[in-house]
């Protein structure tokens, strides 16, 4: 392992390794990724593989169109096919808010340029073959959304920046991070130290443990999200389904099983990652509500990993003020595969002085102490 490096990034999964990736090609390689387990670890290998740009805030709808289009050439640039599937995002609303709130939505993301459509029940049930369309009140459909495999994206990205110079460790803790007054000077580890200046924080839901070693307090909490799969099934599901009742997604892989989740309000904040019974029955009601033909299929495994989740519903990004040279990328509750590509991109321009961005400063720490705070309200699947 190397023993010095101008940029060291705790964390390998997406998010860290998007912007080790986006730093290489603007050929700065002088970095080290530390991942405390192997590649996929965290939630990077353990979501539903989402990608959408239908959300009720312009700055994440521009956000992800970007991103989207980075999914849409990332095989071709790394050399792993990331099964990147645009069959679309359809959102149900069963009460007059969640309507309502589509219907805003819907006009917002027009206006940004993203043909999402607002659809009967009775036109979903084309988009959704066995759709049980009993209270659903409307529907949103944006058919360039899509889904992915989550593992070789993030394998994509570690060989790229690899091949390019970048160092990425995996199996390596981080057990302390040692300043002389405002100044970084080294993270040590359980396999040796790394002389560093600068650091960023990309580790997730281990992101307040990592900050923590300098003397740095974070308001994020990792909470269990469990998912699970079923067994193969003919191709009859192209769109990601998502009730905004009840806070279910699950989509159709391209071998043909059904994964999904469920949001669960009772949930505590934790890293637990045992699987639940209480996840099982929830989410297997809630998908045969949803298209009840799946009420015979099995299920052939559970899982679960984190939501790294802020107070506003907001990433963390950039500066802060006790430290010099620590920079965070963190805090992006359950949508961080999804953003991974772009906020890599632009922290990679950010941290490089080559371009500055809004977002680090809007998302900044220090925003929860100045009241600013910008909550997304549709933060689903």
């Amino acid at each position: 392992m190397r023993d010095r490096a101008d940029l060291v990034i705790i964390g390998g999964g997406v998010v860290g390794l998007s912007l080790a990736y986006h730093l290489a090609r603007l050929g700065f390689t002088d970095v080290v990724v530390l991942e405390q387990g192997y590649l996929c670890f965290g939630a990077s290998g353990r979501n539903g593989g989402g990608v959408r740009q239908q959300w009720s805030t312009e700055e994440n709808i521009q956000l992800m169109k970007e991103s989207v289009q980075m999914f849409r050439r990332l095989s071709s640039e790394t050399g792993y096919n990331v099964w990147f599937r645009q069959g679309g995002y359809l959102f149900l609303a069963r009460d007059a808010a969640s309507a309502q709130g589509l219907e805003a939505n819907v006009k917002l993301q027009n206006r940004c340029g993203v043909p999402t459509r607002l659809i009967s029940p009775a036109e979903a049930q084309r988009v959704v073959p066995g759709l049980a369309p009993a209270g659903i009140q409307v529907c949103a459909y944006n058919p360039t959304d899509g889904v992915l495999f989550p593992f070789p994206a993030v394998w994509g990205m570690a060989r790229a920046a690899t091949q390019l110079g970048v160092a990425v460790e995996t199996f390596t803790r981080v057990t302390a991070i040692e300043a002389r007054g405002r100044q970084i000077v080294k993270v040590v580890t359980d396999r040796g130290a790394i002389a560093t200046n600068r650091v960023v924080n990309a580790a997730g839901a281990w992101s307040v443990q990592v900050a923590r070693l300098l003397g740095v307090e974070l308001p994020n909490k990792p909470y269990r999200h469990e998912i699970l799969i079923s067994e193969p099934l003919k191709p009859f599901l192209d769109p990601m389904v998502s009730d905004l009742s009840d806070g279910t997604y699950f989509s159709q892989t391209m071998r043909g099983e059904i994964c999904g989740g469920v949001s669960d309000p009772a949930e505590p904040s934790s890293m637990e990652t045992r699987s639940s019974l209480r996840f099982l029955e929830r989410m297997c009601r809630a998908m045969v509500r949803v298209v009840p033909t799946l009420a015979n299929v099995r299920v052939m495994r559970q899982w679960a990993g984190f939501y790294d989740e802020t107070p506003d519903g907001q990433p963390i990004l950039g500066r802060v003020d006790e430290v010099d040279g620590f920079i965070q990328l963190h805090g992006f509750g359950g949508h961080g595969m999804m953003l991974a590509p772009i906020v890599g991109k632009l922290a990679a321009e950010w941290i490089l002085r080559k371009a500055d961005h809004a977002l680090f400063q809007r998302y900044d720490l220090g925003r929860f102490k100045r009241g600013e705070v910008q909550k997304e309200t549709f933060s689903i699947g």
